[in-house]
């Protein structure tokens, strides 16, 4: 995930708030497809970037083209625009980015290079030629929360988390949802970092979580450093990112997993094609689209929760929304009504914890 605070929740990249029409253009590719990323960390990081290029490396078998990346660009202006300057000036025409603080960079980009396509994951702004996107990880960590409560035997289960705003908290509350799904007593600790990337804080969030008699770990950070310790300690872990059964194969029954290959293969066809469509807030996608998913241990969790986590997963692709009301928050205060459903702009500023979440800093 990006280094930069993603607070900023009056950019997210979907809204349904009111707009006046927005008037449509189509993107023209011009000359055979060339596809280059840029990454904000080394490749192998294990979570977010790794994520990333593992579908960079699908999406070369999909494509029959070798597509060149390179490692370590920060946030910053001075950096991007060179790094991204040098594939256009060698004629790639399809940049893909990383990180959300790339946003305003890649937005200036495009305008000088009307016939690039960019794409970028966490990013805010879009354009004719320019298309954000990110996940609906509530989702896949609704579907972890389960796994979590079906193996806790106190009900207690621990969480460590990045920052605290809109898309870690929904992160942390449908994990809630989804244990008191399974548990309906079920209790998530969540101790927040302040921090992306940072395996010492991530560590030591760990150990206090378990030392408070937390038996399963989640987390939202980029590290398996919570999975690794978790395994250290003699508990569960769910992941987040990738499958952290690679770092933790006794620790890890579950994992809330991008699949970005499923959403960029038909995204890069359009491009390609000269179908692509400018989409004025990005792209926010679930698991029916191939933003994310989830991994399990049938080994662990035993074939009946396992078919259990499933169908909760095929009703989700069918239209189940996790934050479906009547719906209210820890103190009491109704957030969703009945029959209703949060927007995107609520998501995105989801600055409230269900009831059964228990916050620190």
């Amino acid at each position: 995930m990006s280094r930069k605070c993603l607070c900023v929740v009056a950019v997210c990249l979907l809204t349904v708030l009111a707009v006046p029409l927005f008037a449509q253009s189509t993107f023209k590719l011009k000359g055979a497809p060339k596809i280059a990323w840029v990454y904000l960390n080394v490749k192998k990081d294990g979570g977010w970037q790794e994520a990333l290029d593992e579908a960079r490396v699908q999406l070369e078998k999909v494509f029959g083209q070798k597509i060149p990346f390179t490692e370590g660009v920060k946030e910053t202006p001075a950096d991007i625009r060179p790094a991204v300057e040098k594939f256009i000036q060698r004629g790639y025409n399809i940049i893909n980015g990383s990180a959300f603080g790339y946003s305003d960079t890649l937005k200036e980009l495009a305008a000088k290079y009307p016939d690039v396509m960019f794409l970028n994951p966490a990013g805010t702004t879009n354009g004719p030629n320019l298309l954000s996107y990110y996940g609906r990880t509530y989702e896949s960590q609704y579907l972890c929360g389960m796994a979590a409560a079906a193996k806790s035997k106190s009900g207690k289960l621990g969480f460590v988390a990045a920052h605290q705003f809109g898309l870690v908290n929904w992160t942390v509350n449908g994990y809630a949802l989804g244990a008191q799904k399974v548990n309906p007593k079920a209790t998530v600790t969540a101790i927040f970092i302040g921090a992306w990337y940072d395996p010492v804080k991530e560590r030591a969030a760990t150990e206090a979580l378990i030392d408070q008699g937390c038996d399963v770990i989640g987390m939202h950070v980029d590290t398996p450093t919570p999975a690794i310790v978790a395994q250290e300690r003699g508990v569960y872990n769910t992941g987040h990112h990738r499958d952290m059964r690679e770092f933790a194969p006794k620790a890890t029954i579950a994992s809330s997993v991008w699949t970005w290959e499923r959403f960029l293969t038909p995204t890069y066809k359009k491009v390609i094609a000269g179908q692509f469509v400018e989409q004025p807030y990005g792209a926010f996608i679930g698991i029916k689209d191939g933003g994310v998913d989830v991994t399990l241990a049938e080994d662990v969790l035993g074939k009946d929760m396992v078919n259990k986590i499933m169908a909760e997963r095929k009703a989700i692709i069918g239209g189940k929304h996790v934050f479906a009301g009547p719906l209210s928050d820890r103190d009491g205060k109704e957030r969703v009504k009945a029959g209703e459903t949060p927007s995107d702009a609520d998501l995105w500023a989801m600055d409230w914890f269900v009831p059964g979440v228990i916050s620190q800093r």
